[in-house]
């Protein structure tokens, strides 16, 4: 098959390796948003962003530039990009006209377009307007078609991402390529603030080999801005439950020397205090009568700081881009309970984490020779963890000491809030993670790409309220993690057929080292060590392809092999979290299949519309997950992750975009499959799963409301998820199976952004669940009701 396509493929001239970009703005100098910019004489094209801004790739050599915008007059500019001038700045200003467009065809594709027709189910998601809101990238992942965000409570709690129902760990989180846990828990989705964000990536089952990590059920990729240009941006959010975030993220380039500073900094903190209630939060009295109450959650503070600098230079001829920095960061988080919503919840029990990392990262494109393109990225530092847990006494919802039938506070007899005695325990790692990619364009229709991810753990864990000798002879933990791909990419037929072949090595070595007091023949005490050591390996494969059948109408497909390998919370454990140590877990495997289309985006006048949808099946081998019971005992505090068994995932999602004169968008998409595993030979539905979810959102803008210049932007979204029960069912007249019901929950939330003339300056007022309905998630854990939040946000483009 590949020789027939390279038969059939002519060679021609390099792939781009050079870029136009600019600004287009009126004749009274706002930017004009949505304005269309193509290359005469090709297919590509794209539109500009809310700051007028706009970005094409483009081979070497002379270019003509058109670019039009609806009420505006046309322009267009020739420019000649060269090795010596790989970003090339054109701008533009145009002069309204009276003459009325009824209609614009914009010839070519977004780079967002571009990357959702690769063949891959795949979903590119812009945050630039979302950054102006006090919306976390979180919120904005949540509104994706087969995305489903699981978060045990407020800011700072733990966040899992489901993709078309594989979550956890089988979901994949990079930075630039590099996996998000490397950073340490306080730099997350959470934490980061939208404006250091360009661009975020979601893959769908079937994980491109340039990403190179073990993802069973697909990757998220957030890409974080590169500008070149020297640039500030500042923004400050306020709200309930004493919720405050804050961020500054910075540019500033010598254009002479090429040398370029940047940094990033963001500040959060919130009370989590929002009100809580069910059967389990009560407050017992006498004789142990149970009451009912709502009560505040009153030990589930948090607190994060971090930032990141760098110091590099972008366009010299030696580097495309090279930076070299410092990433730290630190948070504090309250824990309020178990792995459950407890009778019985915690005071102050509480986790420290803090890391410090170094980075490095350089791209080259035509290194050594024309079409070889090199690109690396790492990090190296450490991570440290403390859980601290020595209060004994017993309390209740009402942030009280707990009573016993008679009346009487007590203690807990191993003298700690969770089971296993008291603790101040430390978790420190050196952490290591370099992604290489290597890639050789032999012409625009032929690309092989070579791509290897090392990720190395080196974690030693102590508890200050063990004996001296146990610390002393501290046990350790290493994990070393290599996987390597390799990727032929052919395109044919004017591009209209796209295909992407790949393979994947796996291969992870995990060793403990854990002390122990033995006795020997004469009786004398001795320090032994016991050794669990594993050593994996595995293979897998995989391909993308789509096709064009007219310019605007794709179809999709595509397969892996996947592997995805325990982490190390999964064999290691981690007190913090929760979770006990299970080194016999096996990997999990998943033959994964996509087939779905794209439509559109279609233009009728001044209607745009587009339509995606993707049918998806999933094969699973040995299932990580918790243990599936026939019953299960709520105030369980610990958790164990196990292989439940062979399982399949069945289903479809889909989503609609729509805008009206670029003032009105819409945006509704669905989600339903089901999720199955074996289970002592019987098939039955993976529980704590929701199996049918619909997201929309609606927007709206006023361009010159109260100020000329100025724009309000009106927002709503609403998110649906249909009933599921955290518990396998016992049978249709089985007595109490309610109480592991997650109830039917729809929400609303809705928001408002105004930019003032000049454009540096917004204001936004967001509302979290209007109407304060009840949310539930990951083990009916609940979440805040309503909640109201103000930022301001500033940003300047020169200075």
């Amino acid at each position: 098959m590949l020789f027939f396509m390279a038969v059939m493929s002519v060679s021609g001239q390099n792939t781009n390796h050079s870029s136009v970009y600019g600004k287009i703005i009126s004749d009274d100098g706002s930017p004009l948003v949505f304005a269309s910019v193509v290359i005469n004489g090709t297919a590509q094209g794209t539109l500009t962003n809310e700051k007028g801004e706009f970005e094409i790739h483009v081979p070497y050599g002379k270019h003509k530039v058109s670019v039009s915008f609806i009420g505006y007059g046309k322009a267009s500019k020739t420019i000649e990009t060269s090795a010596a001038n790989r970003r090339a700045k054109l701008d533009f200003v145009l002069k309204e006209s009276a003459e009325t467009i009824n209609e614009v065809i914009v010839s070519g594709k977004s780079r967002k377009t571009e990357l959702e027709t690769q063949g891959f189910a795949m979903s590119a998601v812009e945050t630039e307007e979302i950054s102006l809101r006090s919306v976390q990238a979180n919120e904005l992942l949540n509104t994706t078609a087969g995305v489903k965000i699981r978060q045990n409570g407020g800011l700072g709690s733990n966040v899992e991402y489901s993709l078309n129902g594989l979550s956890g760990s089988a979901v994949r989180i990079f930075i630039d390529g590099i996996p998000i846990s490397t950073y340490g828990s306080s730099f997350n989705l959470s934490s980061i603030p939208p404006s250091m964000i360009k661009q975020i990536e979601v893959y769908k089952g079937v994980v491109p080999g340039h990403l190179a990590d073990d993802a069973l059920g697909g990757a998220i990729n957030i890409q974080l801005h590169k500008k070149a240009r020297t640039s500030f941006n500042a923004s400050v959010s306020y709200g309930s439950f004493n919720t405050f975030q804050t961020s500054a993220n910075g540019t500033y380039r010598f254009d002479k020397s090429g040398l370029t500073v940047k940094t990033s900094l963001f500040h959060n903190y919130s009370d989590n205090d929002y009100k809580v209630s069910g059967r389990s939060v009560v407050v017992t009295g006498l004789g142990g009568v149970q009451t009912p109450v709502t009560a505040r959650r009153f030990n589930d503070a948090y607190r994060s700081t971090g930032g990141m600098v760098q110091i590099g230079f972008i366009d010299v001829k030696w580097a495309d881009q090279f930076f070299v920095g410092v990433t730290g960061s630190d948070d504090y988080k309250e824990i309020q309970h178990g792995a459950f919503l407890t009778i019985t919840p915690y005071k102050d029990r509480f986790m420290e984490s803090d890391a410090l990392l170094a980075n490095l990262s350089y791209q080259k494109t035509d290194l050594f020779i024309r079409g070889l393109d090199l690109n690396v990225n790492g990090l190296y530092g450490k991570r440290n963890r403390a859980l601290v847990d020595t209060l004994a006494w017993a309390y209740s919802w009402n942030g009280e000491r707990a009573i016993d039938f008679r009346g009487n506070e007590y203690r807990y007899s191993w003298g700690s809030q969770q089971e296993g005695g008291p603790t101040l325990s430390e978790i420190n790692r050196n952490v290591s993670s370099i992604r290489t990619g290597l890639s050789y364009t032999i012409n625009p229709n032929h690309r092989i790409l070579l791509n290897h991810v090392f990720s190395g753990i080196d974690r030693e864990d102590s508890d200050e309220m063990r004996s001296v000798m146990e610390n002393t002879f501290s046990g350790t933990r290493d994990l070393r993690k290599n996987i390597y791909s390799f990727t032929y990419e052919f395109n044919a037929f004017d591009n209209r057929l796209k295909t992407n072949v790949f393979g994947k090595h796996y291969q992870q070595k995990t060793i403990s080292v854990d002390p122990a007091i033995e006795t020997d023949a004469d009786g004398k005490d001795q320090i032994v060590d016991e050794v669990v050591s594993s050593n994996k390996e595995h293979n897998g494969y995989g391909f993308a392809l789509s096709y064009a059948l007219i310019s605007k109408v794709t179809v999709l497909t595509s397969a892996e092999k996947a592997i995805r390998l325990p982490n190390e919370t999964e064999i290691f454990g981690n007190d913090g979290d929760n979770v006990v140590a299970n080194s016999s877990i096996n990997p999990e495997q998943s033959n994964n299949y996509n087939v779905g289309f794209r439509l559109g985006t279609f233009s009728l006048r001044k209607h745009n519309f587009g339509l995606s949808a993707n049918f998806f099946t999933r094969n699973i081998k040995d299932r990580i997950g918790l243990p599936i019971e026939t019953s299960l005992n709520v105030n369980d505090e610990l958790i164990l992750y196990v292989n439940q068994g062979s399982g399949s995932s069945k289903g479809v999602d889909a989503q609609l975009d729509y805008n009206y004169n670029r003032n009105f968008g819409l945006n509704f998409n669905i989600s339903r499959f089901n999720l199955t595993v074996e289970n002592r030979g019987v098939e039955i539905d993976v529980p704590n799963t929701p199996f049918f979810t619909m997201n929309g959102s609606l927007r709206y803008t006023f361009n010159n409301w109260i100020q000329n210049n100025s724009r309000l932007n009106l927002f709503c979204s609403f998110y649906f998820t249909e009933e599921f029960s955290y518990l396998v069912p016992q049978g249709s007249n089985t007595v109490g199976d309610d109480f592991f019901k997650v109830p039917e929950q729809f929400t609303h939330d809705a928001g408002l952004s105004y930019t003032f003339p000049n454009k540096a300056f917004t204001m936004s007022c967001d509302v979290k669940n209007i109407f304060d309905k009840p949310v539930y998630d990951n083990l009916s854990v609940q979440k805040a009701g309503r909640a109201v939040y103000l930022k301001l946000n500033y940003t300047i483009n020169s200075f």
